[in-house]
């Protein structure tokens, strides 16, 4: 795959997750997930504690009175901060793989 397909390929798997997280998101279920699911069966469910500054919190923004919007853009700044640590994550490797030469990538 030569880099314009590739750019191609990432850019257009962005646009769906942001498009997934923004669209998707507010119609996830209302059920608990899997950890207060668990603290209610086991009936420690009334010990939790306020998140208190956290911005995401309940998979919403802080501040965003409508409940849909609020969790589209808690989806879509999940998406962008994933791409950005694995954009580091790669670019990294990349550097690593550069400095120690072509005898390290096996051609």
């Amino acid at each position: 795959m030569d880099r314009k397909n590739l750019l191609l390929f990432v850019v257009g798997g962005l646009i769906v997750a942001l498009g997934l997280a923004f669209f998707v998101s507010p119609h996830a279920s209302k059920a608990p997930d899997g950890l207060n699911r668990v603290a209610i069966d086991q009936g420690f469910s009334g010990t939790q504690r306020s998140p208190g500054a956290a911005p995401l919190a309940g998979y919403g923004v802080k501040g965003v009175e409508d409940q849909s919007l609020s969790k589209g853009l808690a989806g879509v700044i999940g998406v962008i901060v994933t791409f950005g640590i694995a954009m580091i994550l790669f670019g990294l490797l990349r550097t690593v793989k550069a400095r120690r030469g072509p005898q390290a990538t096996g051609r």
